[in-house]
């Protein structure tokens, strides 16, 4: 919860630093970026900062009363609302409303934290914008998004926009050396499996990622030797994964999306070594021989045909489609693509 502990992001950082030394702190921020890179943790840096009786550069000292409440978890003044099931919906965002007419108990800034700003209904977004519209004092609300696209633009309009980036695959082995018993092979996959997310990361080397993802590359490995009737039965088992993902807020437990994941890094990976591309950019380089072999054998065209199938499946799980049968048609369709030169 302090700026100095926050991995990369210096651009955020310095940002927030000079809205600070101004002292005019804008009422709303849209922070952008994918999930696990330091969103949450740059808002409650910026919250114990804000509300520091002795800061001490960008960090808040971390010892008076308001930085302990705020490093213990029990802060007032530092609301969140997260998603309630897939929607943020109005009843919230009057909740709000409602406690947002109190003056900070703290006596310095509230701040509310809106995770997955993009998920307000209709009704939700609309009455956020009124409130943005005449913000009461003392508040500061941070929208954390993917996209902005994705929000009203009358709301983006009235936010101060912070970009956050991916990190960088040797800042999170970094961190994960750190924070972890894993050997450097497995945090090497992590790392390369996260797309930038340490967050991710982190909550896969927690979980059995790595013992479902050789189960899955394996499955995947074997499908071109496979009859039409077992590729069909390797689409169902696959189905019965639970429609879930890492990626997912609040989720912990390994599922479909992450099963697409790691497949969609093998056919990313037979494209690069199809290309020469260095070995150290592969996210499965301890299958390399195996990549190596496969990649070998198949025509380029068939192998972007294969990564464009599965980043479709993944779209149209995310439209609520049917599992067996998205299941189905990608791992026939994969078998077809992988058994031309066969």
């Amino acid at each position: 919860m302090f700026f100095s502990r926050i991995i990369g992001q210096e651009k955020a950082k310095r940002l927030l630093e000079n809205v600070m030394h101004r002292k005019r702190v804008p009422h709303a921020y849209l922070f952008t970026g994918i999930s696990g890179i330091g969103k949450t943790s740059t808002a409650k840096a910026f919250t114990m900062t804000l509300n520091c009786s002795a800061p001490s550069g960008l960090d808040g000292c971390g010892v008076c009363t308001s930085c302990r409440k705020i490093l213990n978890g029990n802060f007032p003044d530092f609301v969140t609302i997260e998603p309630d099931g897939r929607k943020i919906k109005i009843e919230q965002i009057r909740e709000l409303n409602r406690s947002l007419g109190y003056a900070p108990l703290s006596g310095g800034f509230r701040v509310c934290v809106i995770h997955g700003a993009e998920a307000m209904t209709g009704e939700a977004a609309n009455s956020f914008l009124k409130t943005l519209e005449e913000p009461p004092p003392g508040n500061i609300f941070v929208l954390n998004a993917t996209e902005p696209r994705d929000l009203l633009p009358t709301i983006v309009s009235r936010c101060q926009r912070v970009s956050f980036r991916p990190l960088k695959t040797e800042e999170i082995i970094r961190r994960l050396n750190k924070e972890t018993d894993l050997d450097g092979s497995s945090v090497a996959v992590l790392a390369g499996a996260a797309h930038g997310s340490l967050g991710r990361a982190l909550e896969m080397g927690d979980s059995n990622y790595l013992e479902r993802r050789r189960i899955w590359l394996k499955k995947l490995l074997e499908l071109n030797a496979r009859s039409s009737a077992d590729a069909m039965n390797m689409a169902v088992e696959s189905a019965k994964e639970a429609r879930v993902g890492l990626d997912q807020p609040g989720n912990k437990k390994v599922g479909l999306f992450d099963l697409l994941s790691v497949w969609a890094t093998w056919y990313r990976d037979l494209l690069l070594v199809r290309t020469g591309a260095p070995t150290g950019l592969l996210v499965n380089g301890d299958f390399r021989e195996q990549l190596e072999k496969t990649a070998s054998g198949v025509p380029l065209q068939n192998l972007i045909e294969s990564f464009h199938l599965v980043d479709r499946a993944v779209v149209d799980l995310h439209r609520m489609r049917n599992s067996t049968l998205v299941l189905e048609n990608t791992v026939l369709n994969l078998r077809k693509l992988g058994r031309t030169n066969h």
